[in-house]
């Protein structure tokens, strides 16, 4: 399935379920697939408030200065951080790589200490960074195992999607040039779901490609690493999507639209009892034709009028052949009030337990 490939690993996105894996812990340098940390970080801080996307970034001479794939920044000029994070995604522009870092951690030393720390959090055991560009230099290598766990990380950043499905756009200078970007993810032109994905390449770690794809409900990440060819990357990438959603698929077991066969109890309220439904839909990966024990087990948090509409009041653990899968936030079907003292006084007459 992975011809011409060193390592190669599938795994469900949301669960992290590896489904297909071939020397998948090996450590082995992965070039510019690095750069997925390196946009990992970035992102994280954003979401942290500690920058935003629209800042404006001034370029080092050591930041414009690099080597391999660039954007060719101008040094001592000024560019929108999205914009920078932007030709990283596309075309794997190192030099923007090394103007963010500086940005965002002062120094590319500090930012990959970030990146290994981040490493370190998601249990990538056999990853070790020593720049955040992937060009070779110090000891770093990744394996196909941690890189899919990464990749699958990193696209749970919406802002992520934004720039990876940009096939060709111009990339405006500071100081009025213009460079062109290419994506360098063949897979969005050629494989039906594909919609972001990190290439790499050098003389020592060959052909390397971490990809998504989803269908459906249904989202695979892959791994791919050492090729001997760029046209084995891709293909050995799409063989694993094949062979994924070919053989799995999610199930519906929880319908955000439909009610809980139980009610939940309220108290202070001018009704005693209101509906509830499952918070999202829960979908159940799974082999194909494959027979599962799902139950489930609702629990209440005993809320106190007044409720409303939407309200988390509970969650729902499901679990599947015994082990538990997922907890999913149980939430009010409907507004209840609270109750008046009339309607305390009726509630007590009524032999209602309050």
């Amino acid at each position: 399935m992975a011809a011409g490939c060193r390592a190669a690993c599938l795994i469900e996105a949301e669960t992290g379920e590896c489904v297909y894996s071939f020397n998948e812990r090996a450590r082995m340098p992965v070039a510019s697939v690095c750069k997925v940390m390196t946009l990992t970080v970035c992102l994280d801080a954003a979401d942290e408030g500690k920058i935003t996307l629209d800042d404006e970034v001034d370029i080092s001479a050591n930041a414009a200065g690099m080597g391999g794939s660039q954007i060719f920044l101008h040094g001592g000029g000024r560019y929108p951080l999205g914009e920078l994070i932007k030709s990283i995604v596309v075309c794997s522009a190192n030099d923007s790589c090394v103007a963010v870092a500086e940005y965002v951690c002062g120094s590319e030393e500090s930012f990959v200490a970030e990146m290994n720390k981040k490493a370190a959090e998601l249990g990538m055991e056999d990853t070790l960074f020593a720049n955040c560009t992937g060009l070779p230099g110090g000891t770093q290598y990744s394996c196909a195992a941690d890189v899919a766990v990464m990749f699958a990380n990193l696209i749970r950043h919406p802002a992520y999607f934004g720039f990876s499905k940009i096939w060709l756009e111009d990339f405006e200078h500071s100081d009025g040039r213009v460079t062109v970007m290419t994506n360098t993810n063949k897979l969005l032109r050629r494989y039906n779901g594909c919609d972001g994905g990190k290439t790499g390449f050098t003389g020592e770690a060959g052909y390397c490609l971490a990809s998504t794809a989803k269908r459906g409900e249904l989202r695979f990440v892959s791994a791919v690493l050492g090729g001997d060819t760029s046209e084995h990357r891709f293909s050995a990438a799409e063989a694993l999507f094949d062979y994924g959603f070919g053989g799995y698929e999610n199930q519906v077991v929880l319908d955000g639209t439909v009610l809980l066969n139980e009610e939940f109890a309220v108290r202070g309220g001018k009704k005693q009892f209101y509906g509830v439904l499952p918070g999202e839909n829960c979908y159940l990966f799974t082999a194909k034709n494959k027979d599962n024990d799902v139950t489930f087990e609702v629990c209440d948090y005993k809320v106190k009028a007044p409720v409303r509409r939407g309200d988390v009041v509970g969650h729902i653990e499901v679990y599947k052949n015994g082990v538990l899968y997922k907890k999913v936030p149980a939430v009010s079907a409907e507004d209840v009030a609270a109750a008046s003292y009339a309607d305390r006084l009726r509630q007590v007459a009524g032999g209602w337990s309050l």
